[in-house]
């Protein structure tokens, strides 16, 4: 009889726990569901005063994972051809797993260099002055489609990393927005440029110089100054904030600059992921469309971690 009352009490216990898990999963981070998720496509986050039409995001929500997290994401495409809608098989599989995801467009610089129809275009700062607006929109609205504003995360790749890494190293951004980089819960930059001086150099010294001025300077300016503000190693005083960093094997010599300059730092809270297997289509098409993805998992586990 007594195992009977204790087995009875055990799968009354269970049940509760199964209850407790579905309900609060999202928001511990720990929850094994395969969540469904909503889609909300084209919203203006300038509410009416978009200059451009690409600036809009698109979020994705886990169905019934309240207070979830929110990972603002910013895609990649050399800061002009970026495109939100190629990023929504990462967002959806992220979302799955419990954590909402900001497909964020931002306006676009010129870029002849790749495609003579993109001969028009804006520079640093307005990608930035974008991504800012999102978050702030993102944040006045948080309670609209159920994530919380007390665990956003930005992650981006490619040029969006450069774009996250500044958003959270230089906080002027925050600020004209009305907020602050302390809202940024853990900053996940992937395959990005970090010294935009460098990166500058980097050009010149190659076998394609005409790109330090049709690409870097199209997207910068065309001064040591310019560089210098739009670099996130400009800002290094500024560390607070958990970091990620993942990187692929044809550009990881801009992350390993990256890294020289934090290791003089007395910050000491990121972490660097290489990936010497995987070049930089690779890497993104990996985090997009397998079905695994170690790296995809980092950024899952980063997020629960620092939730």
């Amino acid at each position: 009889m007594k195992r009977i009352i204790l087995l009875e009490r055990y799968m009354k216990f269970f049940e509760l726990f199964l209850v407790f898990t579905l309900i609060v999963g999202c928001s511990y981070g720990q929850s094994k569901i395969k969540f469904e998720v909503s889609e909300f496509k084209n919203i203006d986050y300038l509410d009416g005063k978009a200059i451009d039409t690409i600036q809009k995001l698109n979020l994705v929500v886990p169905k019934g994972a309240a207070d979830c997290p929110l990972l603002i994401w910013v895609g990649g495409g050399a800061w002009s051809y970026v495109d939100r809608h190629k990023e929504m098989d990462l967002a959806k599989k992220l979302a799955q797993e419990g954590i909402a995801v900001a497909s964020i467009g931002h306006r676009l610089s010129a870029a002849q260099w790749r495609d003579s129809s993109l001969s028009k275009g804006i520079q640093h700062p307005e990608h930035m002055r974008d991504v800012a607006a999102s978050i702030k929109w993102l944040h006045d609205n948080a309670s609209k489609f159920g994530y919380s504003k007390e665990k956003f995360f930005v992650g981006g790749f490619s040029s969006g990393a450069h774009l996250v890494a500044l958003i959270g190293l230089d906080d002027s951004y925050m600020r004209h927005e009305g907020l602050s980089t302390g809202i940024i819960k853990g900053m996940i930059p992937i395959s990005g440029t970090y010294d935009i001086v460098n990166y500058h150099e980097a050009f010149k010294e190659s076998n394609n110089p005409e790109l330090a001025e049709l690409h870097v300077e199209a997207v910068f300016g065309d001064s040591k100054e310019d560089f210098l503000n739009a670099s996130p190693t400009s800002y290094l005083n500024n560390l607070s904030i958990p970091m990620l960093l993942i990187a692929d094997n044809a550009i990881d010599r801009y992350t390993l600059f990256f890294e020289s300059k934090l290791k003089k730092t007395d910050f000491s809270d990121y972490r660097i992921i290489y990936v010497p297997d995987l070049n930089h289509a690779e890497l993104w098409r990996n985090l997009s469309f397998d079905e695994t993805s170690t790296y995809r998992k980092a950024i899952r586990d980063f997020i629960n971690k620092n939730s």
